[in-house]
């Protein structure tokens, strides 16, 4: 059993992206990532030593207490702790249903099934494109979500062509696309969509849209 997860925040709020948007939703926001996206919106939540130390007994009671249906765990990258698969089981053994973020460039072979891997590509304007790994785009099934945040045009048609190389409608039917947060216009994007039948929901974060960009534990 892991003794502890370091854990950058904890919160109730309502989901703001991927399929599940708009649902009360317990967030468990892991501490530390791998990468270094340049539109980063949780930078604050990079370090590994960030926030603080909690068990997993804890974090399951919180979760429990919260009242919420829907845990999503999330960073940071989550899977950049070795303690998140055990968390993600016992989540599960309580009921409820549970999500998990992850950016594409750690292995999600390991996450138990009945999680909802909501899985990054992370396209050229991040700077991360060459971290992707390319098996877990290829190991997906209805249940899990793959996620596109397009920042230029460019992006877009990488999206695309991602979505061909790995045949991922064919997994899937949850890929989402959103823009960078002040990047690229939200009609600009329903527009490029729209006018090549792109196999994608579009998603804006609501979140944001509610609380305004930089608040943080919403």
């Amino acid at each position: 059993m892991a003794a502890a997860l370091r854990v950058f925040e904890t919160f109730l709020s309502l989901q703001g992206e991927s399929t599940h948007a708009g649902r009360l939703c317990w967030f468990i926001r892991l501490a530390g990532c791998n990468l270094n996206c340049s539109y980063c919106d949780t930078r604050c939540a990079r370090s590994f030593e960030a926030g603080r130390e909690m068990s997993v007994a804890d974090l399951i009671t919180a979760a429990l207490d919260s009242g919420a249906p829907l845990v999503e765990v999330t960073g940071g990258e989550p899977l950049a702790q070795t303690g998140t698969p055990e968390l993600l089981a016992q989540l599960l053994a309580t009921g409820v249903d549970v999500a998990l973020e992850t950016n594409g460039a750690v292995d999600i072979t390991s996450v138990p099934p009945g999680v909802c891997r909501i899985v990054d590509y992370k396209l050229p304007s991040s700077g991360m494109t060459d971290r992707m790994l390319e098996g877990n785009f290829r190991c997906l099934t209805p249940r899990d979500e793959v996620k596109f945040v397009v920042g230029s045009r460019e992006d877009y048609e990488v999206a695309g062509e991602v979505l061909r190389r790995f045949r991922l409608p064919e997994q899937t039917p949850n890929l989402l696309m959103s823009p960078v947060w002040g990047a690229v216009s939200w009609e600009t994007l329903a527009e490029w969509i729209i006018a090549d039948r792109l196999p994608v929901r579009m998603q804006l974060q609501l979140h944001k849209l509610i609380w305004g960009a930089d608040r943080q534990g919403v």
